[in-house]
């Protein structure tokens, strides 16, 4: 691997890689954090082309690429940091930023990004719809993983029928159009990363790692950071919508927009995950 990253980089490698994540020392004492993907062929690809889409100017802090292929991605390090209110505030804003700087349609792919990518360690098609988010939402986000969470027997017949009719009524639940954004696409909290800013130092701020970057809602990812917690998070989405106002009942939706994230995990993870896509089905009717 030492041998790949090298290539990859342009740079001798001085140390590893090594630890969790693996990091490694080029020679000119640069800590870079090298990600294995062959397990998943084109996982490092599609993250790289993600995380370079989603580095918009005035947006939050992203790691620069510093080389890929089909199965290795080398990234920059991010610093530790901490969650500070002032660091969520900023993050609220420049998230607004980041989603308002668009995609060309909803379920578009990332600038040389493969249409068959992946969100964790299941794969994802990003296909480019013409035609209203709700009926792309469960077409392709809802609907494959319902039919898979159903045939690994992680959820029930009940239970796949509640997500089911609310695909059914979808265009009904869906709120106002809104054009479609620039996705992150997995933010839960364990892709935003507290650390410094890299051009002014200062007080820390939230980065943006490991992206399933797609043209969708902006309402998805701030439900995925509700689904799984995030420091401050009352500030962030403050700070959100002050910048870039959002929809009216926008809270009614989050369980709407949940059932894509819930759904893969049920997949990935087992039968817990798909009782709460149930529950948040059966909330919407």
């Amino acid at each position: 691997m030492t041998d790949r990253v090298a290539r990859l980089t342009g740079r001798a490698v001085r140390d590893g890689p090594a630890g969790h994540p693996p990091r490694a020392t080029l020679d000119d004492g640069t800590v870079v954090v090298v990600k294995d993907s062959s397990g998943d062929p084109g996982a490092a690809t599609a993250e790289a082309a993600g995380l370079r889409w989603i580095a918009v100017p005035g947006g939050p802090p992203v790691p620069r690429v510093l080389g890929a292929d089909d199965a290795l991605l080398v990234t920059g390090l991010v610093p530790p940091g901490r969650a500070t209110p002032a660091a969520a505030e900023r993050f609220g804003r420049e998230l607004a930023t980041l989603h308002a700087a668009g995609a060309d349609a909803f379920g578009a792919p990332p600038p040389g990004g493969p249409a068959r990518a992946w969100i964790g360690h299941t794969r994802m098609e990003n296909r480019p719809y013409d035609g209203p988010w709700a009926d792309w939402f469960a077409a392709d986000r809802v609907l494959p993983y319902l039919r898979a969470a159903r045939d690994r027997g992680a959820l029930d017949p009940a239970g796949a029928a509640a997500v089911d009719d609310v695909c059914g009524r979808i265009g009904a639940l869906a709120g106002p159009d809104e054009p479609p954004a620039r996705l992150h696409g997995d933010l839960w909290s364990g892709n935003v990363l507290w650390g410094p800013r890299d051009d002014v130092g200062g007080d820390g701020a939230a980065w943006l790692i490991d992206p399933a970057a797609h043209g969708g809602h902006r309402e998805s990812d701030l439900a995925m950071l509700d689904l799984f917690g995030l420091p401050h998070l009352d500030v962030v989405l403050a700070a959100y919508d002050e910048h870039s106002p959002l929809g009216d009942g926008w809270r009614e939706r989050v369980d709407l927009h949940q059932l894509f994230p819930l759904l893969v995990h049920a997949v990935l993870f087992g039968g817990g995950y798909g009782a709460q896509a149930a529950a948040a089905a059966r909330r919407l009717r």
